[in-house]
């Protein structure tokens, strides 16, 4: 029986590319795939509780198809130092959790809602600071690359974004096993090489309980890389 652990490749049933650019086209098919798993239509904000709010943006950048990503601030109250998704909680000014994750990410990283096109929810809401709920992907089409320079970022809440591309989901090189709350198995992904200035950590424990994986490698885990695998397996990426 195939399990989440068997070595991810990709599989002739991928719905996308991991090496293509995005297209209009492709993303259609994407939505298509996440609108059929979608497990509710519009999960209300829930009163009295902290709710939050992420996107996951997928872009082009030098041609090449990934998700947009940033490293939390190191003197964040919560979550400091991780890799995360935009997005964060939401305010009572917010008329959705759409509403927040968009505010969100323009003040995070300086992309405005009129540069994003929402393809649709996947997962069930998990309680956390944060909780997935959108893509985004640049407006013109064809789809063109992001200048990851061009983004203007709260010094005070991102230390730095970088692009992570699709192809690293399936690198032998990048990933390891690892469980979600003891439960969930899925796949935590190795970034260290793809944000500038890290240099790695030595944390005798073999795993912080904050920002960093496995020996000091900086990692995409946790809720942020449960639903990154659970995307893949949605995608047919990972099998």
């Amino acid at each position: 029986m195939l399990t989440c652990f068997d070595p991810p490749h990709p599989t002739s049933t991928s719905i996308i590319s991991l090496t293509s650019p995005f297209t209009r086209g492709s993303l259609r098919t994407l939505q298509n795939v996440v609108i059929a798993h979608a497990t509710t239509s519009k999960t209300p904000v829930t009163s009295g509780e902290v709710n939050a709010a992420v996107l996951v943006p997928l872009c082009n950048v030098d041609g090449v198809p990934g998700v947009l990503l940033e490293l939390r601030g190191s003197k964040l109250r919560s979550h400091a130092g991780e890799v995360s998704f935009p997005g964060g909680r939401v305010d009572p000014a917010d008329a959705s959790f759409l509403a927040a994750a968009l505010r969100e990410t323009q003040e995070e990283v300086g992309l405005d809602h009129r540069q994003i096109d929402i393809l649709g929810q996947f997962g069930l809401p998990e309680r956390s600071l944060m909780g997935l709920r959108g893509f985004v992907y640049p407006h013109d089409d064809p789809l063109p690359s992001i200048s990851l320079s061009s983004l203007t970022i709260s010094q005070a809440e991102v230390a730095t974004v970088f692009h992570l591309p699709l192809s690293a989901f399936t690198s032998p090189a990048r990933i390891r096993p690892d469980m979600f709350r003891a439960a969930s198995p899925y796949w935590a992904i190795d970034v260290s090489d793809l944000v500038e200035g890290f240099e790695g950590v030595n944390d005798p424990s073999g795993h912080s309980e904050v920002s960093y994986g496995k020996e000091g490698r900086l990692e995409l885990w946790g809720l942020t890389g449960w639903y990154i695998s659970l995307l893949m397996r949605i995608l047919k990426v990972y099998t």
